[in-house]
This record gives C-alpha cells, structure tokens and sequence, in this order.
C-alpha cells in the first residue's frame, strides 16, 4: 500500500471542494494547501470587513420609532387623503397617529421615538435610511426578498454571497454564522447557500447558553481525530473521484474539518465568562429583559472579532408568541411595540459602542431592519399592517456617514418619496463597502449567472463616508 496514498486522496478532495469556488478566486474554508488566492482580494477598496446584521423579523414600524409625522397625528382619526396601493392584505382604517413622542439627539439632530432612548445616544454613528421600499407585502416573500434579493425562489443569502466572493478570515470558525434562539417563520432559506456550493450556509446558532452541540469529542484525543478525519478523508476522495461534482459531498468532507478545527477556538468564541461586568452590564446581560437579545449582540461582536465575515442576529418569535412574528403588531401595538424596543434598544446601542470603543465599528458594518414597515393607518384600533411602500432602516460604522438622515417618505409615512432606497440598492451598497463590485459577483447556475442583485441594483453613493 501507498503511504502516501491517504495524503493523496485528501489533496484531490480538497482540490475537487475547491473547484469553481469563490468569483474572486478564494477557497474560505479550505486549508492553505487548496487556497487558490491571499484572503482579501477584492474588486474595490474595502470599507468593511465583516457585517453584523440585526434582522428585527416582523416589520418594526417605522413612524413610531425613527420617521415621526406631525401631520399624521394632527389629522388621527380621518381617512388617508390619497388612493391607497392596489397592494393591500387587508383594509386598514383611518390614520394612526403615534402614541409616542419623538425628540431630536446627538449634533446631526436625528430624530427618535421615546422608545429608544439608548439607541439615541448613538445617533451621530447612525446612517439612517428613510427611504427604502420592497416589493413584497407579505412576510415570507418580503423576509425571503431582503435575505436573498429574490422573493419567490430559493436564492444564496447576502452572508453566503459575501463569503462567496470573500471568504473568512478565521479558518477555526464559521465565516456565517446566524444567532437565532428561535427560528423566525421562514427558517433556513434565510441563510440558505441555495445553488452556491454548500460550504457557503449560514450556521445556526439557537441556543446561547450551549452554541455549538457536541463540539468537543470525549473519546478520542485531537492526534487520534487528525488520524480518524485522514482516513475518512481518503475514503471520501475516491467516492468523490467515480462521481461528479457535488457540493454536498465537499461540504460534508470540510464540515469535519472545519469541526476538528473548531475545537480548539470555538469555546472561547463563545463563551462570555471572560467579558468584564462593565461589558456585560453594557449589554444588559444582567437584565431579564435585554439577557437574551444582549448576549446575541455580545456574541456577535467576539465573532467579527475573531475574523467571522457575517453575522446575522435575529430577533424573533418568543415563546409566549411562539406563533407569531415578534415585531409584527396587527393588534396591541401600545402594549407590545415598546416590549420589543425594551428587549433590544440597550443590547444594540452597547454593541455600537463596544465596538466603537475596541476600534471595530469603522471595519464592522451594522445593519438593522426588518423586512417592511407598517402602515401609518389603523389595523383595529391598536394595530398597524405590512407596510413595503416607505420604511426605515439603518447602518452604522463600516464606512457609512454617521449623522446621516438619508430620504423621506410623505407627511403621512405612507410612501417614500425622495431619493428611494430599493432592497437591491442596499444590497449593492452593502457588497460595495465590503470591496465587491455586485454586477460582477456572479455564479453560473443552470444555464445563466446569477448575483444577489438580480438584473437590478443601485450602489447609494450618498451613503458612503
């Protein structure tokens, strides 16, 4: 027998995982060995290095906490003054005026409801978008349309093209990881890798407390796994070689990899035991309500730390809502809107200037939303619908204009109307800071090339530091 028949075959797996990944010429999880290109290449000049996606699943309402209309409350109670979209799930009532009082913060005067008093004290690193609309009212299509670009088919996640064309820089992590203590309604097509090479999915992370199950292996020492993993290794290069090309089998070969490699670096990536109490009491772990959403945003920064390319923190269902989306208030809006900013303002603002404080937030690219807004008129008498047509986002540090309002939608909050921000053009904007060029990071996929923007997308130059 060959002795050096084993390193062989793994060299082939490697090289045969490695084939067609990466526009940009990167292999991310590969070892060395099977690297085709030096991590960060890129298209452009790199803003960013790593996102940090706080995804508020539901719909947060834009005109109760970042878009306040004067008019809307001057005028509660009587009819939207204009034809409503052909586009409606239901028919809402009268106008809605917010309940809650706005105030301007920090030197550029960004305006915030009450119910965000911590995040207000971040608004000079804000760069708040008012503008953004999508095309889709419902929570599947629209979830699905700000998570992939497409609202109907399965389609690579934004944290899959992105480490897609740029790899990670931590070979003993996961380059896309997903903090979800409970799955939101659409589950993993959020961050799925769909037709990109498999390697490329996000990783869930649900419970907090025990991230990754089974990590450590309580039989056989690192040596005697280094041995296991090389025969294995070699058997599933020479299943590979009598075959085609299958991602799956190439993921399925690096997943061993990529988890003995994980044993020596993921327990201290997530474990918190270390963090200070002013870091701990700076996300609110000490608080039942922020605990949960503030060690999300706690892990979320050790990850980009350690060189994890994209993060993505949901903040969704709860058990007493296990059926619901958390942000979407169709009733009780008075009673469960400020519920949701209590559990996530103070985490979000400490994980803005943790990073801030630790020379982070200029490389680390924030970004929150949910997939639509919700309409300035009355769903019941305490509720308000899907609302795509003009909402609010933001983003902070990564090489955005801190400070920064960025559009507006009517008196009324009911439809943007200067300088519209599509889901494309923030995903173009986004792949723009972290150096890609979105018309030119593509993958040829039955019979066309595919890219996170589709045939669409605008880079917001207005944007950008």
């Amino acid at each position: 027998m060959n002795p050096n028949r084993n390193a062989m075959s793994r060299r082939q797996a490697l090289k045969a995982f490695a084939n067609g990944f990466g526009l940009l010429g990167l292999a991310p999880l590969l070892h060395a060995e099977a690297a085709a290109a030096p991590a960060g290449l890129t298209h452009l000049p790199a803003k960013a290095k790593n996102v940090i996606f706080l995804f508020m699943s539901g719909g947060p309402s834009h005109v109760d906490l970042f878009d306040p209309k004067p008019r809307l409350t001057a005028e509660m109670g009587q009819p939207l003054p204009f034809a409503k979209p052909k586009l409606e799930r239901t028919k809402t009532g009268n106008l809605l005026g917010s309940p809650w009082r706005f105030a301007r913060h920090g030197q550029s005067g960004m305006d915030f409801s009450e119910l965000l008093p911590h995040l207000a004290t971040c608004a000079d690193d804000l760069c708040m978008v008012r503008s953004m609309v999508a095309d889709n009212i419902n929570h599947n299509g629209a979830c699905l349309q700000m998570n992939t670009g497409e609202q109907t088919f399965s389609r690579p996640s934004l944290g899959s093209w992105l480490l897609y064309g740029l790899g990670t820089e931590n070979q003993n992590l996961p380059g896309f990881v997903v903090l979800s203590p409970a799955q939101p309604a659409q589950g993993a097509p959020l961050w799925s890798s769909s037709f990109l090479p498999a390697a490329y999915q996000g990783t869930l992370v649900s419970n907090m407390d025990d991230p990754i199950a089974n990590l450590a292996n309580g039989r056989l020492p690192l040596d005697a796994q280094r041995r296991q993993l090389d025969l294995l290794a070699s058997l599933n290069a020479d299943h590979h070689a009598l075959r085609e090309e299958d991602s799956r089998l190439s993921a399925r070969i690096e997943s061993f990899e990529l988890a003995y490699r994980m044993q020596t670096e993921a327990p201290e990536a997530f474990s918190i035991a270390g963090e200070s109490a002013a870091t701990r009491g700076l996300y609110g772990l000490d608080n039942p309500t922020t605990a949960i959403f503030g060690k999300q945003c706690l892990l979320a920064r050790r990850l980009v730390e350690r060189g994890v390319r994209c993060v993505q923190v949901y903040h969704t269902q709860t058990e007493k809502r296990a059926s619901c989306q958390l942000w979407d208030q169709h009733g009780g809006l008075k009673e469960e809107l400020p519920n949701n900013c209590a559990a996530t303002d103070q985490p979000i603002a400490g994980l803005i200037k943790d990073l801030k404080s630790r020379g982070l937030l200029d490389e680390t690219l924030v970004l929150w939303g949910g997939e639509f807004g919700r309409t300035p008129t009355a769903e019941g008498d305490n509720g308000r619908e899907h609302h795509p047509f003009g909402f609010t986002m933001w983003m902070a540090g990564g090489g955005t204009k801190g400070g920064l309002t960025y559009g507006a939608t009517d008196e009324y909050g009911w439809h943007a109307v200067e300088n519209k921000v599509h889901v494309h053009d923030l995903h173009a904007t986004v792949l723009h800071l972290m150096g890609i060029d979105h018309e030119r990071l593509t993958y040829r996929y039955a019979g066309r090339d595919y890219r996170l923007t589709d045939v669409y997308g605008n880079v917001i130059h207005d944007l950008i530091a």
